[in-house]
């Protein structure tokens, strides 16, 4: 049975533990020890190394003792800012933080969920497939943490991330691929209020560029934006150099591939234009999530809302999490709403309630797997 005061004083030492992206090492030592406890082995990767922190992602597995496929079960360790000195405090039903910095809700209640669907497991003695465990660093930053994990150790053929918006039963089926832009334009410096017809203005290669580009919602799979602008030197000085930071997302491959090709040539036609130079990069952020309500990661799951009294509600999320590099990697990979809100400000909090149906809704879906017949 769960025990939600074992379950909350879990929370509440986890969210007390600063772990900005690239510095969970407190926190991935406090979920080892955890899981060591409970009799298992953890393994810790490289990932740190790799990409710059002072933690790896944590691998833990809890052999089979019964039928069914196995399940991985996937939560990360970092946060956003500002998180130091976090105050957890519980008032009227939820945890809140203090005001002066988040809570932690975001990604600390999917950790403690599957920490206590584990312990239930182990307690009952009940029969279960062989469940692995991941918790990642630096989602946050890129999902740097999940890319950086060697996905071929996995047995599992499809899993769960706990980490999206909504409460237990929802479950994200489908998400945006992301490429992001980065435009670096080269013009010609000139005093402006002397010579300024001997200068070519990168800022104005730029305006140009922009202006021509279709941004924000494109349609209901796509979307694109700017979103910083860096260069010039004085007011004085025709701007010689400007660096552009843009992104575009879509449901669909062939338009994001579209949408990114607009935007690069938006760049390189008006530096051509304006008789300027236009260096730009693209790099693929992350994959789609494309499910299907037929795929077995997503029957299990709407089983398992079914066992809690929840109507099961399959969404799509114009957002990125580890789910998009699991299925990236061919790994089907739901991404199960988990009741924190007002994340990523000091406003954040979850309700003891969702806590613990978090966890449950872990179990269910371990129970489901157990029976599968697929």
């Amino acid at each position: 049975m769960i025990q939600q005061d074992r379950l909350l004083q879990d929370f509440l030492r986890l969210c007390a533990l600063s772990s900005p992206g690239g510095e969970e090492r407190e926190v991935a030592d406090d979920l080892i020890r955890t899981l060591e406890g409970l009799g298992l082995k953890v393994e810790e990767d490289d990932a740190g190394q790799k990409i710059g922190g002072n933690a790896g992602n944590l691998y833990a597995m809890l052999p089979g003792t019964g039928t069914g496929p196995a399940l991985f079960f996937c939560a990360h360790m970092d946060t956003v800012v500002p998180c130091d000195q976090v105050q957890p405090i519980v008032r009227d039903g939820a945890v809140y933080s203090a005001g002066s910095s988040i809570l932690g809700a975001d990604n600390k209640a999917g950790l403690v969920a599957i920490i206590e669907a584990l312990r239930v497991l182990m307690e009952t003695g009940e029969p279960h497939p062989t469940i692995e465990v991941i918790f990642t660093v630096q989602e946050e930053g890129g999902l740097n943490g999940a890319k950086a994990f060697d996905m071929s150790r996995l047995q599992s053929k499809m899993g769960y991330v706990l980490d999206a918006a909504g409460f237990a039963g929802n479950i994200i089926i489908r998400g945006p691929a992301q490429n992001n832009i980065e435009a670096h334009i080269l013009g010609r410096a000139a005093h402006a209020g002397i010579c300024p017809e001997e200068g070519i203005s990168a800022i104005r290669i730029a305006s140009r560029a922009i202006q021509q580009m279709k941004l924000g919602r494109i349609d209901e799979e796509t979307t694109a934006n700017i979103g910083t602008i860096n260069g010039g030197r004085a007011t004085n000085i025709v701007p010689e150099r400007v660096t552009i930071m843009g992104e575009a997302r879509s449901l669909s491959l062939e338009k994001l591939a579209l949408q990114t090709e607009s935007m690069v040539s938006a760049f390189h036609i008006a530096a051509e234009e304006l008789g300027g130079k236009a260096d730009v990069r693209t790099k693929q952020i992350y994959p789609a999530i494309s499910l299907d309500e037929k795929d077995p990661v997503v029957v299990l799951a709407v089983q398992a809302a079914e066992k809690l009294g929840r109507k099961a509600t399959l969404e799509g999320t114009g957002g990125g999490s580890d789910a998009n590099i699991f299925n990236g990697a061919g790994i089907p990979t739901a991404n199960l709403g988990i009741g924190m809100q007002k994340v990523h400000t000091t406003e954040e909090f979850i309700t003891l309630e969702d806590l613990e149906l978090n966890a449950r809704n872990v179990l269910e879906i371990i129970r489901a797997a157990s029976k599968w017949e697929g």
